[in-house]
Order: C-alpha cells, then structure tokens, then sequence
C-alpha cells in the first residue's frame, strides 16, 4: 500500500505550497545562464559572449527539443497515481529512464553534424566558431545526464512532490555555478570551463538523485524497482509514442522559435547579437518563475484528470492564471527599476550597456502578457492533451516566422522583440481555442 497521500480538495493554499518550492528551484536554473552571461561578458571581448549565445542556443534546441521525457513523465505518472496505479508509475520511470539514454547516445554520435549546422547557418568569424567548437565538444557529453535529469523531475512532478524535484534543480544549478566559476576564474578555462562546469554538475547530480530515487520507490510504493521486458509492450509504447512526439514536435519549434530569435540577432551584427543574449536572460528568467505555476499545475491536473474530478481541474486553472498573471506584473516593476543595474552587473562593456537600455521597454511587457502561456502549457501537459500543443505551436511558430522577417526589415531589434511578444499571444490565443477538448476527458 502506497505511503502516498493527497486532499480531496485542490485550494489555492495548496497550489501555492506546490508552487513555492518550484520557485527556488526555477530562481536558480536562469541563474545559471546569468553567472555564464558574467563570466563570458567580463573576459574584455564580444566574441566570449556572441559563442556562448549560440553554442548554448544550440544546445537548448536539441537538448528541449526531448523535453517530451520530463512533460510525458509527468502526466503519465500523475494520471496513474490517480488511478492508484503505482505499479505503472515504476514502469513509467524505468521505461522512460532507458528511452533518455538511447537518446544521449545517438546526441553525441551526431556530434559532427550539429557543428557542421552551426556553421552553416550562423555566419560568425572563424574566431568565433572556434570559441563555440569547444563549448559542443565538452557539453554534449552531458547529455545522458541531463536526459536522465529530466525523467526524474518528471517523476517528482507527477507525485506532486515538488519540494524533491525543487531540490534536484537547485542541486545541479548550485553545483554548475561553484564549477564553472572555479574552471573559469581559477583556471582561466573560458568558454571550455562554462561547459566543463555544466557537464561534471549533471553527472554528479543525475547519479546522486538516481539512488535516492531508487529507495524513494520502495519505501513509499512499495515496490522494488527492476527491469522487466514487459515494461515494453506494444501498447504501452504506442500510447508513449504518441504523446512523446507530440510533445518532441511541439518542444523543438518552440526551441526553433529562440534559435531564430538569436539568428535573427546575428544577422544584425555581434554587437546585437551581444546585447539580446543579455537582454533573453531576463526573459528567461521571468519564464522559470511563472513555470513554477505551470510545473505544480501540471501533477494536479493530471491527478485531476485520472480521478475525472472536474472541479479540482476547474479551480487549478482558474488559481494558477490568476497567481501567474500577478506575477508577471510583479516581475515587471521590478525590471522598471533595476533592469539597468542588472544589465550593468552581467557585462563591463560599456557600449554594450548602452545600447541594451533602448530595448528594456520589451523586457518589461512581455512577463505578464506570456503569463497566460505559460499557464496553457502546463494544464496542456497534465491533460496529456500533447496533439493540440503540437498544432498550436506550429500555427503559432509558422505565423512568428513570417511576422518577425517583416517586423525585422521594419524596425531592426525593435523588430525582433515586436515579433517575440506576438509568439506569446499567438500561443496563448491557440491553445484557448483547443481548451474544450481537455473537458471532454471529464
């Protein structure tokens, strides 16, 4: 008999304790990306900067682009323990487990072929690409880790245990910081060190939380977790199929749609390329605390929607909006009176500093307006409602293409982050429209 133990009611009490642990947690992700923004903006040339935006770019691309391994986890395993099923959650996690380590192998066998990619598509000096070589040759050696990573945040998720998943994160994000701070400063490694940094975090992290995962099971599911061939029925891989490559689709054009962003940045010179990786920071960090709405939504959407209780569903949408939306505005006056001394602290280029405060006006309006998102891909994923995700970010990605070529040719950067915000509302705007198919589950 499980240990596990759940409240018949979702409040907004227990949404906001699902809540705030994630929030640590997803404070300490953009950190991240902010101390290797430092580190590469204080090496006293533009080049460190332009590399690190593309190499890591590229990396979140691929590396995303298989993020169907920690949404798919979540909703499966909150959906069975709805059921009550807990012998399917071991499954899930195993089978899961195995799917991000043939994944990793066949990423770092294509090694060769996403730096052809990058030089093909990116027109940087040869300075710069060779800046960036050294970053992928190091960093896509985590890969097995970080899969791994994704599959056991998923897993916590699902069991609503936000508080281990929190944990997971803050560990690994801590760790990369100390290590890359240390490769970087002390042993003058530079862009090698950033990406040796993330790549000795993942390891030690993923094997750590691999064993705790391990005795978590048996003490509260009571089952002894082992490899069995009948985790692998055909119908149980069709059902993971669908949902993973919806998911797969729907993650790697949203992935494409940031990729673009930098290429776009590119084609408007390093200096702008510079200036928007500084800039994307505070988008993304902005993003990693409103997600940690989506991330608690998730787990008790899908346990709403195994038990097919329509009200606790109904009140966690209602609820994680509403938190979302005020911390949208929140993050934003906050941007209003410190976006400045922020850009001021991640580089000592002073041209670069100036040139970022013409474009802070972006960063400021468009947390709250991508509130709304956020918050869709969250319920989305708990329905396991993955083929309307799919045909939403192909509709909107397709319309970002065509509306940023136009809004760049117009309004150069301005252009760029004008076509950013209307990615946001054009995914919200669809995802609302494919709402009522999540109803009829109930």
């Amino acid at each position: 008999m499980s240990t596990l133990r759940y409240p018949a009611k979702i409040s907004k009490i227990y949404l906001f304790k699902l809540s705030l642990p994630i929030f640590f947690s997803n404070f300490a992700i953009p950190l991240v990306s902010l101390v290797d923004t430092f580190l590469m903006g204080h090496l006293g040339n533009e080049k460190f900067l332009a590399a690190t935006s593309i190499a890591v770019s590229v990396i979140t691309v691929i590396f995303w682009s298989f993020g169907f391994l920690r949404m798919g986890t979540v909703g499966l395993v909150g959906q069975s323990l709805g059921k009550g099923d807990y012998r399917e959650i071991v499954h899930i996690i195993i089978r899961n487990l195995i799917i991000a380590l043939i994944i990793s192998i066949l990423l770092i066998l294509l090694q060769s072929s996403i730096l052809y990619g990058i030089n093909y598509f990116f027109k940087v000096e040869s300075e710069t690409f060779i800046l960036i070589e050294r970053y992928i040759s190091i960093r896509i050696f985590s890969a097995p880790a970080e899969m791994m990573m994704y599959v056991l945040i998923g897993f916590y998720l699902g069991l609503q245990k936000t508080k281990i998943s929190s944990f997971l994160s803050i560990c690994f994000s801590i760790s990369n910081i100390i290590l890359s701070v240390y490769f970087v400063k002390y042993l003058n490694l530079n862009i090698f060190g950033v990406a040796l940094g993330t790549l000795v975090a993942a390891y030690l992290i993923t094997i750590l939380f691999l064993i705790y995962t391990y005795f978590f099971v048996i003490k509260n599911l009571k089952i002894i977790p082992r490899f069995q061939i009948n985790i692998f029925l055909k119908k149980k891989i069709f059902k993971l199929f669908y949902i993973n490559f919806d998911i797969f689709i729907r993650t790697l054009l949203l992935t494409f749609a940031f990729l673009w962003f930098n290429y776009l940045s590119s084609k408007l010179g390093e200096n702008i390329l510079a200036i928007n990786t500084i800039l994307m920071q505070f988008i993304l960090f902005a993003a990693f605390f409103l997600d940690a709405y989506a991330f608690s939504t998730e787990g008790v959407i899908s346990y709403s929607v195994g038990r097919r209780v329509k009200k606790s569903f109904l009140s966690a949408v209602k609820n994680s909006f509403e938190i979302s939306f005020i911390t949208g505005i929140i993050i934003a006056i906050i941007y209003i009176f410190f976006a400045k001394h922020f850009i001021n602290l991640l580089t000592d280029l002073d041209l670069i500093r100036l040139l970022s405060y013409s474009f802070i006006f972006w960063i400021i309006i468009i947390p709250p307006i991508a509130s709304f998102c956020y918050q869709f891909d969250g319920i989305f994923i708990g329905a396991s409602e993955t083929s309307s995700m799919r045909n939403s970010m192909i509709v909107s990605v397709t319309l970002y293409i065509i509306v940023s070529i136009y809004l760049l040719k117009a309004f150069d950067n301005h252009g760029i982050w004008f076509s950013l915000l209307i990615l946001m509302i054009l995914r919200s705007f669809t995802l609302n429209l494919f709402f009522k198919k999540i109803l009829k589950k109930f």
